[in-house]
């Protein structure tokens, strides 16, 4: 019976590294304005050749997006894959990456919070 309890605590502490703290929203905010530049300049705006547009997306999802890209490779996919499988592999290591700042953040605030100790005042 405990089970459940412990796969809902798991689930709810990764959602708070990935969205419940400042880094990991400054990441994000920035991964969706990327990706909102990338669409509008793909639908709005006509090229003669290639926009290099996407490659901010890549950047930001770097450097787990081309782990996730290798893997697909070695799996038997062409060089990037179906669109949705880059899609996909640019989702997840987005994620990923968003947990691990939160992640990151976690360690970093617990451990300046485990370097102070209590002073009894007077002593």
């Amino acid at each position: 019976m405990n089970k459940p309890a412990v796969n809902q605590r798991t689930i709810r502490t990764l959602a708070r590294l990935t969205f419940g703290n400042a880094a990991s929203l400054l990441y994000l905010g920035a991964v969706a304005a990327a990706a909102v530049f990338v669409t509008a300049d793909t639908l709005l705006v006509g090229h003669d050749d290639a926009s290099f547009a996407g490659v901010w997306l890549f950047l930001l999802a770097a450097p787990t997006v081309f782990l996730f890209l290798l893997g697909g490779s070695l799996a038997g996919a062409e060089s990037f894959g179906p669109a949705w499988f880059m899609y996909l592999a640019l989702t997840v290591s987005v994620l990923v990456q968003s947990l691990a700042l939160g992640w990151f953040v976690r360690l970093v605030r617990g451990g300046a919070r485990r370097s102070r100790t209590a002073h009894p005042q007077g002593v």
